[in-house]
């Protein structure tokens, strides 16, 4: 009878979906298993610690760690500043990107392919470390916030994706409207971009997760403690640094500094990581369209 499976491909169809299924737990286990050990270890006791008996399970349940980050002025401080950080980069990065990338797409833009092909150099090549460091300095951004903002405020891999994606937008809708009287400003506001939300919120985390996960250009460009962002922060933790750095610079011993010990760590990446998590959900389902849409057109 017509319509029914043949019951080998059947099986077969069920055997794959089962080693698919099987490979992604594994995939899934290789990623979350760490985390759980951090959250593990953020709520166990010191001595469970330093015995090694915590694993995926709280060991001597303790909630010292997370009350001692509450307690601190200075991580409260270093949340609500990345925060703000994070929405400042983000927004003036996807204002640049949508701005580079649109006249892009336009046929009528001479020359269009050669600032294609400049803008994607400077994803290959770049001055260095040392001369980008020496250029901020010249320009008087060392030890303050934009010194974080404005050095990466454009990334060439999402420009590109932009790019792909106004052009995989039908062009007649901007010849038409153009024909209407429209400028380019009033087609980009009125014709590209309610067409490109999905796009729009993936680029945004992009540029959001990259600057609150980054801490390296912190620490070459700042030196004041009110300006670090968390994770530095965290970094500083880490190595071991905060307990010395807390009591002689800031001049008073706090909680954070006299009981560091592995498990605040731990907790304090969970401090860290939470508040980026929950972004997650509200872009989730703009994600892999904003992705793949991107990537139809070159």
């Amino acid at each position: 009878m017509q319509g029914k499976l043949n019951p080998s491909l059947k099986k077969k169809a069920t055997t794959g979906q089962y080693i698919l299924a099987v490979i992604m737990l594994i995939f899934v286990a290789i990623c979350t298993l760490p985390f759980i050990n951090v959250i593990a270890i953020s709520l166990s006791s010191k001595s469970a610690i330093l015995r090694g008996a915590v694993s995926l399970w709280p060991v001597e349940f303790s909630t010292k760690a997370y009350e001692a980050i509450v307690r601190d002025k200075s991580m409260w401080h270093s949340l609500f500043y990345t925060i703000e950080l994070t929405a400042i980069y983000t927004g003036l990065s996807m204002i640049l990107t949508i701005l580079i990338a649109f006249p892009l797409t336009m046929k009528r833009l001479k020359g269009r392919k050669f600032f294609t092909m400049f803008i994607v150099f400077t994803m290959y090549f770049s001055g260095g470390t040392i001369p980008i460091y020496l250029n901020i300095k010249q320009l008087g951004l060392l030890d303050s916030m934009w010194a974080l903002v404005l050095p990466g405020l454009i990334s060439t891999f999402n420009v590109i994706i932009m790019k792909n994606f106004f052009s995989s937008l039908p062009y007649e809708l901007s010849e038409a409207a153009f024909i209407d009287g429209a400028n380019d400003f009033q087609i980009l506001l009125r014709v590209y971009l309610p067409l490109s939300y999905s796009s729009l919120a993936t680029l945004s985390l992009f540029y959001a997760v990259s600057r609150w996960n980054s801490f390296s250009d912190a620490l070459y460009y700042i030196t004041s403690r009110n300006l670090q962002p968390l994770q530095l922060k965290l970094y500083n933790l880490i190595k071991g640094a905060q307990a010395i750095e807390v009591t002689v610079i800031e001049g008073n011993a706090n909680e954070m500094a006299s009981s560091l010990s592995e498990s605040i760590e731990s907790a304090t990446i969970i401090f860290a990581t939470v508040p980026i998590l929950l972004v997650y959900p509200f872009v989730q389902r703009y994600f892999v369209k904003g992705v793949t849409m991107g990537a139809v057109k070159g």
